[in-house]
């Protein structure tokens, strides 16, 4: 499996708001994978509430989305197309997978420059 990670820190509002953390393992399956994980990235890009999101896999997978509102997140976990492509991860791309949902009451962070 390729290694893969976006290359950007999510520019998130003021807290509070909420994230998604989707950890994962995969299974050695990669028909359709990289063209379905591409394609709910920019089916949540277009969701009232999406704020960012940050992804890694390094052997496993982790996945943080940020969302304005339970409602919001509520809303994208319902999408058609997502919960096609939630079958099709049991069925084929994963072996294992967590998902939490937090609200973010703070947060802080540095960037050199």
């Amino acid at each position: 499996m390729k290694n893969r990670c976006t290359m950007s820190i999510a520019q998130t509002p003021a807290a509070p708001y909420y994230a998604v953390i989707f950890s994962n393992l995969r299974t050695e399956v990669e028909e359709g994978y990289a063209e379905t994980a591409q394609a709910m990235v920019e089916l949540a890009e277009k969701q009232p509430g999406y704020l960012g999101h940050e992804s890694v896999r390094n052997g496993l997978g982790i996945t943080v989305s940020y969302w304005e509102s339970l409602e919001a997140v509520r809303n994208f976990k319902g999408l058609y197309d997502h919960l096609q492509a939630q079958r099709l991860g049991r069925e084929k791309w994963y072996s294992a997978y967590k998902t939490r949902i937090c609200l973010v009451e703070r947060d802080y962070g540095f960037e050199a420059g």
